[in-house]
């Protein structure tokens, strides 16, 4: 299977290298890399230049925007911007971030995924982050069916079906809705723990609190749904602030009447699906 993968680059020095050696090792090697370098104001340029010099599957594209590193459409607006350098001969396509160590058999198995099962829109396996005393663990605060948008797979007929990616907060979400929307299903793997070298949200602006309500907003949650997926994600997080960030992002957004990213017809199935997963968790 012909493999294509897509990553957005802001100051990623530190761990870039890393990254693309991990791609280097695959027992299925991608045919076509594109490494978007957003903006970086560090060696991270450099580095991918060493890269795209020394192996044919590495290609560069340069792009400006916000050196603010907001969640959600700065890095979607890059992983764009690497899609349009790309043709359609691929069987799927990965966006992967600059901070990941992928296992060796990733890809392989991935394909493996797509190739048995038609029905597999979007795959992936699990993140594993280093504790205080260097131990690597599985930081999975979704559901186990869900894929981080890290190292996210989408075969090519899904993700044209679902219109690409949403330069949103929820990106990585609402796809996977929309994937089962139109019948696909998300597959996982166990086996495949990436490393992320980077805890989620380090380098985010504080200005990106209020968007994770927005985006639940967005996608037509509605207030109860909103109300309890953020209390869910507040006690997951250990943080009550995560809750009344949600909720006001939430309301603003209502008030504002910002745009929705998903259509009615969409957004009742996915009202739907998220009170049958809340209904099946109490019983």
């Amino acid at each position: 299977m012909r493999c294509y993968i897509i990553i957005p680059a802001h100051n990623e020095e530190a761990f870039l290298a890393d990254t693309l050696d991990s791609v280097l090792r695959q027992t299925l090697l991608p045919k076509k890399v594109v490494i978007v370098n957003d903006h970086s104001t560090d060696g991270t340029e450099a580095i991918i230049n060493e890269y795209a010099t020394r192996h044919s599957i590495f290609q560069k594209i340069n792009t400006t925007s916000s050196t603010i590193h907001m969640p959600g459409s700065k890095v979607v607006n890059a992983f764009n911007k690497g899609r349009e350098q790309l043709d359609d001969d691929y069987n799927f396509l990965v966006k992967l971030d600059a901070d990941i160590i992928l296992p060796d058999h990733y890809l392989e198995k991935i394909a493996y995924a797509f190739n048995g099962n038609p029905k597999v829109g979007i795959a992936g396996g699990f993140a594993y982050e280093q504790d205080a005393e260097g131990v690597w663990k599985r930081n999975h605060p979704m559901n186990d069916d869900h894929v981080r948008g890290a190292f996210k797979a989408y075969s090519k007929n899904c993700f044209k079906t679902i219109g690409g990616l949403k330069s949103a907060m929820g990106w990585d979400t609402v796809d996977e809705l929309l994937a089962r929307f139109h019948g696909y299903e998300i597959h996982t793997d166990e086996s495949l723990k990436a490393k992320h070298l980077r805890p989620v949200g380090k380098a985010y602006n504080k200005r990106a609190k209020l968007l994770q309500g927005k985006a639940m907003y967005g996608m037509r949650y509605g207030y109860w749904i909103t109300m309890i997926a953020s209390l869910k994600m507040a006690w997951k997080q250990r943080k009550m602030n995560a809750f009344f960030d949600n909720m006001e992002g939430y309301l603003q957004a209502e008030r504002e009447q910002e745009p929705y990213l998903v259509s009615e017809e969409e957004g009742k199935f996915i009202r739907n699906w998220r009170w049958k997963r809340i209904k099946q968790k109490f019983g």
